[in-house]
């Protein structure tokens, strides 16, 4: 590494923000630093003999060449500024995955002023993504996991090299929202515990498969229910109540696992939840000084099990 990427390293040390804060953030001009990249420095120093040359020949058209560029340079120092001056950075989020597998974070800004932004790049530690914000506000950058629970994010560059690549504009967010990660399931683990409740059990619905009952037509019946020929020998419109059977119920508990070790549990229950949500089971899960959730089925239940285990203490922190 070189003088000159050591200076800028520390310089970039210095601008990041001390702690975490709270979306959304307005990177205002306080909060946008430049330095010069290796080309502008290349590009200074030849300005600066090129000056120097049409002074000691009193060249006026190189002295006035010279002056040009200079504008130039210090234009597109400008123009990389306000490339980030004014950008505001509404939403991190991202979907939760299991352990292991790259969770897609997602980053949306938007801009106080009708100032077109293009080629803006976002880096997280060695994930990069590009951003513009005339071709949608939204960049996404693949995070490695390594385990369960709460992913703290650290500081997220945002930088630009535009127009002419004489100089570097970044800014520093620190997003204090935490992400999920769910536990990874098991591979090739056993099929569903067989501990069963609500067997057997029928729920009234519409749509089953056997007549429960006849009652009085309500308004909003569909006419299909209608039964007619019963209706017409007590003179009043009757409609067939259909019974469907209820799947049973699983019972995946955290106590009946005991032979396995503490992260094997979790991992057991993990792809137990997903192979009863591949067989449209209803499922119940029951972990120690918790509250019982379920029996349900869903997305939303699926959730619900799954953050639970996640965020079940660790043994190196219990």
């Amino acid at each position: 590494m070189t003088r000159f990427d050591r200076l800028r390293r520390m310089a970039e040390v210095w601008t990041r923000p001390r702690a975490p804060e709270t979306l959304p953030v307005a990177l205002g001009r306080q909060r946008v630093y430049v330095l010069p990249t290796r080309f502008g420095l290349f590009f200074a120093v030849l300005v600066f003999a090129m000056g120097l040359g049409a002074l000691n020949y009193n060249n006026n058209p190189a002295l006035l060449l010279a002056l040009l560029l200079a504008g130039t340079a210090m234009a597109s120092l400008i123009t990389a500024h306000l490339q980030l001056s004014g950008l505001v950075i509404d939403t991190v989020s991202a979907e939760p995955v299991p352990a292991g597998e790259f969770l897609s974070l997602r980053l949306r800004a938007s801009a106080r002023d009708l100032r077109l932004r293009r080629g803006l790049k976002v880096g997280y530690e060695d994930a990069t993504a590009m951003l513009s914000l005339d071709q949608g506000s939204e960049a996404a950058l693949s995070l490695p996991t390594e385990r369960r629970g709460w992913l703290d994010l650290d500081r997220i560059r945002i930088s630009t090299l535009r127009p002419l690549g004489l100089a570097t504009a970044w800014a520093w967010v620190w997003p204090e929202q935490a992400l999920l990660v769910y536990p990874a399931p098991e591979t090739h683990g056993p099929p569903l515990p067989t501990d069963v409740s609500d067997s057997g059990v029928a729920r009234l619905n519409p749509a089953g498969d056997d007549v429960h009952h006849l009652r009085s037509y309500r308004r909003g019946d569909p006419q299909r229910a209608v039964a007619w020929k019963p209706s017409a020998r007590r003179d009043t419109l009757l409609v067939r109540e259909y019974e469907q059977p209820r799947s049973a119920e699983v019972i995946l508990d955290w106590q009946r696992l005991g032979p396995l070790a503490y992260e094997h549990r979790i991992r057991r229950l993990a792809h137990w939840i997903d192979q009863a949500e591949r067989e449209n089971r209803r499922y119940q899960l029951r972990l120690p000084g918790q509250p019982v959730l379920g029996p349900a089925q869903g997305s939303t239940h699926r959730h619900a099990c799954l953050r639970a285990l996640a965020l079940l203490p660790h043994v190196d922190a219990a």
